[in-house]
C-alpha cells in the first residue's frame, strides 16, 4: 500500500523525503522510479484511509435545485418543479424524487458548494476528474490532448506500476497479477454521445504521463442513434463489457463483438490469442494490461454480471449506470483501486438539461438515487464501505433561474457534490449557499481540494512530484488543500 503522506522524514540513503519528492520520477543519484517510490513506502506515515475509489460521474451537470441543494421558498422560477422532504440530515433539504437516498443520508457527506470558473463541459470534466483546469480556454475544444493533466486514476495507475513488488513475466516485462489499478466504465466518456464526430473527452486519460497509465476502458454501444441505455433495461447481450484494445475493428465485425460474442467467448478467444504468443514485447503498454487482466481469472469472474443475483441486479438498476456501478463494485472487490463510473450523455442532453423534460423526473433523478443508494448499503453489507471512497458529482451545476424552456443552463460557479465511505462524516453538509442556490456563502471548494482529498484518502500526497513527458519532475496538485473535516476523525 502506497503510503505517500506529507511529512519531511529521511530514508536510508540519507535523502530527504522532499528531495525524494522533487525528484520525481527522473533518476537521482542512481535512483530510478521503483526505488524512489519504494523509499516512500517505507516512511512511517499515517496509513490511507481508502483502499479503493469509486468515482460516479455525472456528466453534463445535475441541477443543484433539483437534487441536495432544494430551495423551496425561492420564487417559483427558482425552486423548480419538485418538492422537498426529510432526510435522515436535520441540514440536508433533499428533492422528493431522491427518497432512497434521503433515507441513508446519514452515511454520505454533500459538498454544496463545488465551485470553478470553466464553464463548458469538456474543459469542467478535465478540472473534475484531474484537479488541474484544461490548458485549453473555454470553448476552444472537446477532446482530450497528450498534453492534458493526467487524471488521479492514472496516477493511481501510475504509482501501482512503479512500486516495488510487480510481478514478472516470462519475457520479463512486469505485470500486476492482471489487475489493473485503473478501469473506466461502460465507456470512455463522449464515446456514444450524439454529436457531429465521435467524441474523446478529457480528464479520463493520463495525458503527458504517458498512454500506458490509460484507464482499462470497456465498451458498449448503443442500439440506434436515438438510443439512451441509461433511460432503459438492458439486455445481458448488450452488457458483454467488452475490453477496448483487444479486438481490432478490422479484425471482427461490431455486429460480432456486440451482438453474438458473450463475455466469456470474448475471454477465450483472446486466451487462446495469448497462447499462441511467445512474447508480449511487440505490445505496448496498454495492450499488456488489458491482456493481463484477460489473462486473470479472478478479473474475468468480476467482470461476469451473470454472477449476482437478479435481486440484487434490480437493487442497481437494469439500466446502464445502475449496472455499470454494480460492476464497478465488483472490480473494487477484486482489487481494483480507481474505477470511474460515467453517467453520459447519449442524447446529447440527459444532465445537460437545457430543456424541460420528464427525462430529469423519469429517469435522471431516480436513476441516480436508485444506483448511489444501492451502492452504500451495498458496500456497507459487504464490509467494503469503510475502505472505499464514494465520490459522485458532475463538472458542473444549473443556472439558479430556468431559460425560456424552463431548463437551466451551464453554471459552474456551485454545484454538489456526495462523498461516502473511508472515514466520511455521515450526515454532514458542507457549505452554504445564497437564497437561490446561485452563490456561496462560506468559502466554496475547488476542483483541485476534491482531488487533493481524494488523493489523501488513498494516501497520496498532492504535492508529489512525477515526471513530465520532458522527464522534468512537476508536482500533481498546487495551493489544494485536503477538505478534512470530511473525516471523523480530523
Amino acid at each position: 500500500m502506497l503510503n505517500l503522506l506529507s511529512r519531511r522524514l529521511s530514508v536510508c540513503s540519507g535523502l530527504s523525503r522532499r528531495g525524494m519528492l522533487q525528484a520525481g520520477g527522473a533518476g537521482l543519484f542512481g535512483l530510478n522510479v521503483a526505488q524512489l517510490l519504494q523509499a516512500e513506502e517505507t516512511t512511517p506515515d499515517r496509513k490511507p484511509r481508502a483502499k479503493s475509489v469509486i468515482f460516479l460521474f455525472l456528466f453534463g451537470g445535475p441541477s443543484q435545485l433539483e437534487t441536495f441543494d432544494m430551495k423551496p421558498d425561492a420564487t417559483a422560477k427558482v425552486r423548480g418543479p419538485y418538492s422537498t422532504i426529510a432526510s435522515r440530515s436535520p441540514d440536508l433539504k433533499i428533492c422528493e424524487l431522491l427518497g432512497r437516498c434521503a433515507a441513508i443520508s446519514d452515511k454520505f457527506a454533500v459538498v454544496r458548494t463545488m465551485s470553478h470558473a470553466y464553464n463548458d463541459h469538456s474543459g469542467g470534466g478535465h478540472y473534475i476528474q484531474t484537479g488541474k483546469r484544461w490548458q485549453i480556454p473555454v470553448g476552444g475544444g472537446f477532446n482530450a490532448t497528450p498534453q492534458d493533466w493526467p487524471s488521479i486514476g492514472s496516477v493511481v495507475e501510475y504509482l501501482a506500476q512503479n512500486r516495488s513488488g510487480d510481478i514478472t513475466t516470462s519475457d520479463g516485462e512486469k505485470s500486476r497479477s492482471g489487475l489493473p489499478s485503473y478501469v473506466v466504465l461502460p465507456n470512455s466518456l463522449g464515446k456514444i454521445q450524439t454529436y457531429s464526430v465521435r467524441l474523446k473527452r478529457p480528464g479520463e486519460y493520463a495525458g503527458w504521463l504517458g498512454r500506458g497509465y490509460d484507464p482499462v476502458t470497456t465498451s458498449i454501444e448503443k442500439k440506434s442513434d436515438t438510443d439512451n441505455p441509461y433511460f432503459r433495461e438492458c439486455a445481458d447481450s448488450e452488457l458483454t463489457f467488452q475490453i477496448d484494445g483487444l479486438i481490432s475493428p478490422e479484425a471482427v465485425t461490431l455486429d460480432r463483438i456486440q451482438r453474438r460474442q458473450s463475455l466469456l467467448a470474448q475471454f477465450d478467444q483472446q486466451l487462446r490469442q495469448l497462447d499462441q504468443q511467445k512474447t508480449l514485447s511487440a505490445y505496448d503498454r496498454y495492450q499488456q494490461r488489458a491482456l493481463a487482466l484477460v489473462a486473470s481469472e479472478r478479473t474475468r469472474n468480476a467482470l461476469d454480471l451473470r454472477q449476482e443475483s437478479a435481486a440484487m441486479r434490480d437493487r442497481y438498476g437494469r439500466h446502464l449506470f445502475g449496472q455499470s456501478t454494480l460492476m464497478a463494485r465488483r472490480l473494487v472487490e477484486a482489487g481494483v483501486r480507481y474505477v470511474t463510473v460515467h453517467w453520459d450523455c447519449p442524447d446529447g442532453y440527459s444532465w445537460d438539461s437545457h430543456m424541460n423534460s420528464k427525462d430529469v423526473g423519469q429517469h435522471l433523478i431516480p436513476g441516480l438515487d436508485q444506483t448511489l443508494s444501492a451502492l452504500l448499503l451495498d458496500l456497507e453489507d459487504r464490509g467494503l464501505l469503510d475502505e472505499t471512497l464514494v465520490v459522485c458529482l458532475g463538472e458542473m451545476g444549473r443556472t439558479p433561474t430556468a431559460n425560456a424552456n424552463w431548463g437551466r443552463d451551464h453554471w459552474s460557479t456551485l454545484f454538489p457534490a456526495v462523498v461516502a465511505g473511508a472515514g466520511i462524516r455521515g450526515g454532514l453538509v458542507l457549505g452554504q449557499t445564497d437564497k437561490d442556490a446561485a452563490y456561496a456563502v462560506t468559502p466554496p471548494y475547488k476542483p483541485e481540494d476534491l482531488a487533493a482529498t481524494i488523493y489523501h484518502a488513498l494516501g497520496i500526497n498532492p504535492e508529489l512530484r512525477l515526471p513530465d513527458s520532458l522527464g522534468r519532475p512537476v508536482a500533481l496538485l498546487e495551493e489544494a488543500t485536503p477538505i478534512l473535516e470530511l473525516f471523523g476523525d480530523s
